[in-house]
């Protein structure tokens, strides 16, 4: 790989600094429960590791195997497998590895969706889950932002190079269709900050009423790899 390349991608992993809030793992917990992984499971971005712990003791798996180009966290349990690699290529992994799938807020910081769908498609078994989240860009902050400051809430200067592909819902029905995942399905984490008030967030003065998409910080999606014929 080219050294500036790998320089920069090396330098956007850790402004990332490896770590999703617990808001978002919430609600991407919450999609799991309802669903119920089983067999083995792979936790793509893992980053820090803080999601692949809440993975094992969440659900009775047999396997949980991390995956990023940040290094193994010192305080990971041994029970946890990690793969030190480039995200934006390949994994070193077989085809149909894992029955679930988790990429907790890294598709936004990837250079290709579609290479990423292609790649989480052949890692996955016939039936096998996929569930992952993203900054919600259809939110009335991001809508606002982008409309005074020229792009969405998560992608100004100030996250970038962490933050560098904004996706939509309709990107990612259209990345489904293209890599031969089921129809998505969508849900919100359901907290989301006031444009130019973001020390609050619309719950707090809604008493938890505004909720979904226009009022989210963070969009979860789910889809699975549909079964052999």
């Amino acid at each position: 790989m080219d050294i500036e390349i790998h320089a920069w991608r090396q330098r956007s992993a850790v402004a990332s600094k490896g770590y999703a809030s617990t808001t978002v793992h919430n609600a991407v917990l919450e999609v799991l429960r309802s669903i119920g992984p089983s067999g083995s499971l792979l936790d793509f971005g893992a980053g820090v590791g803080a999601f692949a712990k809440e993975l094992l003791v969440s659900f009775e798996v047999d396997k949980v195997v991390c995956a990023d180009l940040l290094p193994r966290p010192d305080d990971l349990p041994e029970a946890v497998d990690w793969i030190q690699s480039d995200l934006n290529d390949s994994l070193p992994l077989p085809e149909a590895s894992f029955s679930a799938i988790t990429a907790v807020e890294v598709i936004e910081h990837l250079e290709n969706p579609r290479a990423v769908f292609r790649e989480l498609a052949r890692l996955l078994r016939p039936g096998g889950i996929l569930v992952l989240s993203t900054p919600n860009q259809e939110s009335l902050r991001s809508y606002i932002t982008l409309i005074t400051s020229g792009h969405f809430a998560a992608f100004r200067d100030r996250s970038y190079p962490a933050h560098i592909t904004a996706l939509l819902r309709q990107d990612f029905i259209r990345l489904c269709k293209e890599t031969s995942f089921v129809a998505p399905n969508f849900r919100y984490a359901d907290v989301g900050r006031i444009p130019m008030l973001t020390s609050y967030c619309w719950q707090q003065f809604s008493c938890g009423l505004l909720r979904g998409r226009l009022f989210s910080d963070n969009l979860v999606i789910y889809t699975r790899k549909p079964c052999a014929p």
